[in-house]
């Protein structure tokens, strides 16, 4: 099956310090992605994998989508498995961690990146709504990076990589709940950042703006008009952007960076 993704060389370094080279290898790393059959949370996981890491994924119902996100990556020599599980429910979170653990023993690198939308103004939105994506989006993240922290802690080594959105920095019409999660989530992520810095790992959130995907599709057609004009890139960004930003805060070299939103939007929002 042809991907388009290098495969991941093992870096050189060289012994003296002053002539290091940045690595970008996460060969022996092993990463946990939710949220990843489809979309951005695919992408990630293929360029998690391309870099050098075994991938645990998981998503809601499993099936064809899933299987072949591991299908993809096993073809670049690296293990693979998924795990299908509701995350808005906390006994499946407990069941799924604990499903990860038993096959992939420990995680280095944790990509939060499962979430829903259901958009209507303020005026409209019922609690069932918000509820529904706050449990999703945001307090399944608490849950889930509660189960793996305090190990990478204990190792001394470690990445969390929260993915929000520019919605939750700047806000969005039709979205106070999608938008009340992401930015709970960018102050998780700062947070987490001071408590565990000098613990070896780094906590980091990429802020993707309007990108191709399913979540995205609905979007009016005169509504895409206005995003595309007020985006001085003037088009969407594709998955795999998001997932660059993702690869790179996960590697070693990454290492002094913490506590930051990376804004991938294509200059939406400055």
């Amino acid at each position: 099956m042809t991907t388009g993704i290098a495969t991941a060389q093992a870096p050189t370094v060289q012994s003296d310090s002053d002539s290091e080279v940045p690595s970008f290898s996460l060969l022996g790393k092993k990463a946990f992605v939710t949220g990843s059959s489809r979309g951005i949370g695919r992408a990630i996981a293929l360029g998690l994998a391309s870099a050098g890491a075994d991938v645990a994924i998981s998503c809601n119902t499993g099936g064809v989508p899933a299987e072949e996100v591991c299908s993809i990556i096993h073809s670049l020599g690296r293990k693979a498995q998924y795990y299908a599980h509701n995350i808005a429910v906390e006994k499946e979170i407990e069941a799924m961690c604990a499903e990860v653990k038993r096959d992939f023993g420990t995680i280095d690198i944790l990509v939060n990146n499962a979430g829903i939308n259901r958009d209507r103004s303020f005026k409209k939105l019922t609690k069932e709504a918000w509820d529904e994506v706050i449990n999703t989006d945001l307090t399944s993240v608490f849950l889930v990076t509660k189960q793996f922290i305090d190990e990478m802690a204990d190792r001394g080594w470690g990445r969390v990589i929260n993915i929000t959105s520019m919605t939750g920095e700047i806000g969005n019409f039709g979205q106070a709940n999608y938008a009340a999660a992401k930015a709970g989530m960018i102050g998780l992520t700062k947070t987490l950042a001071r408590e565990y810095a000098r613990k070896g790992v780094t906590v980091n959130a990429v802020a993707p703006g309007f990108t191709k995907t399913r979540m995205t599709e609905g979007i009016p057609e005169k509504a895409m008009e206005v995003v595309l004009a007020a985006t001085p890139m003037g088009r969407m960004g594709e998955p795999m952007e998001m997932a660059a930003g993702v690869v790179f805060l996960a590697t070693p070299s990454a290492g002094f960076i913490t506590g930051t939103v990376l804004d991938i939007n294509g200059g939406y929002s400055m």
